[in-house]
């Protein structure tokens, strides 16, 4: 799929104000600082479409995008805030949940994942409520570029391993690394054939 238009839509903190649920809708989460808004940009082929901080926790808000006219893009602020009030964490989360529980035209969340750690709780016990609430979900590692492909192999491993201790089966991944622009490719392709399933 090639990107001709990415333009930047509504950002709120209610599900309700999104916009009319009548394209498919992809969207994009991880935990603080895993890269979210530079795999958007990379994705998009446009260097400022999501903002980029290097401080955790820029993106707050539900961040509609209209890719190429057909289909939604949605930046979801992240979790895992280590700088945030507890009132803060909380406020972010009910923003969060309501969100993937009520979009009807959400096709797909992608999880974002560094892929130099090890699993985190926080990330299971995320991807576990997604399971229960039927949400559909693809898992996305991060970072490639910062390990060399034998400790990359051994981390992906050990993560599904950890997984399969509470899933049957694991949910699709890919990965990424916005330094050597590796990964765009494959999560538009699946977007694009995703996308053909679709009714509105």
């Amino acid at each position: 799929m090639q990107i001709k238009s990415a333009d930047f839509i509504i950002s709120n903190t209610d599900y309700k104000l999104c916009p009319k649920a009548d394209k498919a809708e992809y969207a994009f989460i991880g935990r603080s600082n895993v890269g979210k808004s530079s795999l958007i940009n990379l994705i998009t082929g446009k260097k400022h479409l999501a903002k980029i901080s290097g401080k955790p926790g820029k993106t707050q808000l539900i961040n509609h995008f209209l890719i190429n006219k057909q289909w939604y893009l949605v930046d979801l602020p992240g979790y895992g805030y280590a700088t945030v009030s507890k009132s803060q964490k909380e406020e972010f989360q009910k923003i969060i949940f309501s969100y993937l529980e009520n979009r009807k035209n959400l096709m797909c969340l992608f999880v974002l994942l560094d892929c130099r750690h090890k699993c985190q709780k926080i990330d299971l016990e995320f991807m576990q409520w997604l399971g229960e609430k039927q949400i559909p979900f693809v898992m996305v590692f991060t970072k490639t570029d910062k390990l060399g492909k034998t400790a990359l192999s051994k981390n992906i491993e050990n993560y599904k391993n950890d997984m399969l201790k509470q899933w049957e089966e694991l949910p699709q991944f890919f990965f990424s690394s916005v330094l050597n622009k590796k990964g765009d490719k494959e999560i538009l392709d699946f977007i694009e054939q995703t996308n053909s399933l679709f009714i509105s």
